[in-house]
């Protein structure tokens, strides 16, 4: 229950162009007395289609060459280790594979679930913990060390570089995003779209309740600590990525959001801006 990878976007406008028509009376024999036709309103004007590129990428100049999708992921880990360090990289990143786990991490921060087994980075060491409290359960108090090393990590990164890598890699992303489903559709979009969706995550004051669901039938879980939720319902509908910052406690969720605020800032430049 952990991450978060980031990433970049085009406005296309659509216009709607409505036509007035006007009925003409067939002709009248003249002694006929003939009321005259009540007005006629215009049809409306339909309304402006969604742009198909809102937030462009454009990648930095003396941007060389990129290897093909199946076969980056070396050129991939020698970037990002020019960016986090190669020790940071064996400790947090997860290269293989690493565009297309990206990818398909972001767009499920949006959803209920986002699998472990795709994330670009390592889950983090140890276990979630939980403390008693007024007859229940609450995320512990101890909990949020255990994604300080994170939170430090994405704290130090230089946002301008970070995104100055990410626009170099953009081709790679908007390859893995299309195969993933979306034709047609522009990764960079999703990413602020995501973010947006991260920054509104709320921030209840005092300790979040959790709890276990019930489990039936004879076998029983070997890593039940895996299976918690919150207790209030309005929390546990929030989207994956949502819940992944309510549990990294909410000192770490302020300076993520920080830092995802900081790089949307750089992405989300609209095309009609530019």
């Amino acid at each position: 229950m952990n991450r978060l990878w980031l990433g970049l976007g085009s406005v296309l406008v659509l216009i709607a162009i409505g036509a007035y028509f006007w009925l003409r009376q067939a002709p009248q024999p003249p002694q006929a007395q003939v009321a005259a036709p009540p007005p006629i309103a215009p049809p409306a004007t339909t309304a402006p289609a969604e742009p198909a590129i809102r937030h462009p990428i454009e990648a930095p100049p003396g941007t060389t060459e990129l290897p093909p999708l199946e076969r980056a992921d070396g050129f991939v880990r020698e970037r990002i280790a020019e960016l986090l360090g190669a020790k940071a990289v064996n400790t947090f990143i997860r290269i293989e594979g690493f565009v297309r786990r990206a990818v398909a991490t972001l767009d499920n921060l949006s959803r209920p679930l986002a699998p472990p087994r795709m994330w670009p980075i390592r889950t983090t060491p140890g276990r979630f913990s939980v403390d008693r409290a007024g007859g229940g359960q609450v995320i512990g108090a101890k909990n949020a060390a255990r994604y300080a090393p994170f939170v430090a990590l994405v704290e130090s990164v230089d946002a301008a570089r970070a995104v100055a890598l990410y626009r170099r890699l953009y081709p790679l992303f908007q390859r893995a995003y299309e195969e993933l489903g979306y034709p047609g559709k522009y990764f960079n979009d999703r990413v602020v779209a995501v973010i947006d969706l991260l920054l509104a995550t709320p921030e209840p004051p005092g300790p979040l309740g959790v709890e276990l669901p019930e489990i039936e039938g004879p076998r029983k879980p070997t890593r039940p600590w895996v299976l918690y939720r919150f207790s209030d319902p309005t929390l546990e509908k929030l989207s994956s990525g949502q819940k992944i910052l309510l549990r990294v406690g909410r000192e770490n969720e302020k300076r993520l959001k920080a830092k995802l605020a900081e790089i949307r800032k750089l992405i989300a430049v609209e095309k009609a801006a530019r």
